[in-house]
């Protein structure tokens, strides 16, 4: 995929900020501070599309970036802060919840999970949750240049271990926005579901005009 333009759409906490459902849509969960910016740069091939930032917590609000006028991805709140209120845990799943259950042109959630760890009990809530609203459930496993290829191999089994995925279905990425191990492959997913949508959209355009 040739990346010819990428901006953000639209900043927003509810529904009614949202941007219109044109478009399909790839969303990105995570930890806070796991590098979800700093992927959709490495994606987009854009030094500053996303906000970086080395402060846990810092996105607030579903960032919505427009990927050449074809698709969008959604860069979603981090969670697992543990210096927030009660408060703002019960904001931020409420916002989830609105997306998840209201957004129709949600097409795909991509859960990103630090590569040197185990996923932590909120990563596998998150991909259980993705599972269980029907959607694949992509990992990519990020910061994979702080890891030797030998390392790599034993944390990506304990990534799997720990979420139950399986060897040969669930589709578990190392990614490094420094080195961009991983960025072509994790496009080319990108790539087949987007042009999945469109040839869906077009079979049933072509029913209807029969």
């Amino acid at each position: 995929m040739i990346i010819r333009s990428a901006y953000i759409e639209a900043l927003a906490a509810w529904a009614n900020q949202y941007p219109e459902e044109l478009l399909p849509e790839i969303a990105f969960a995570g930890r806070s501070n796991v590098g979800k910016s700093s992927t959709i740069n490495c994606l987009t091939n854009r030094k500053n599309l996303a906000r970086t930032s080395g402060q846990p917590g810092k996105t607030q609000t579903l960032n919505f970036y427009n990927i050449n006028e074809e698709f969008r991805i959604v860069d979603l709140p981090g969670y697992g802060f543990a210096r927030v209120s009660k408060q703002s845990r019960k904001t931020w799943q409420k916002m989830m919840d609105t997306y998840f259950t209201q957004r129709v042109c949600l097409e795909e959630i991509v859960v990103i999970v630090d590569i040197r760890h185990k996923p932590s009990p909120e990563d596998q809530a998150m991909y259980k949750m993705v599972l269980e609203m029907g959607f694949r459930g992509i990992v990519v496993a990020n910061k994979a240049d702080k890891l030797s290829r030998s390392a790599q191999n034993k944390q990506l089994a304990v990534i799997r271990e720990t979420l139950m995925m399986s060897q040969e279905k669930d589709l578990l990425i190392p990614f490094s926005s420094e080195s961009r191990q991983g960025r072509e492959e994790l496009m080319q997913v990108i790539q087949r579901k987007i042009d999945e949508v469109y040839v869906e959209e077009e079979e049933e355009e072509t029913k209807s005009q029969e």
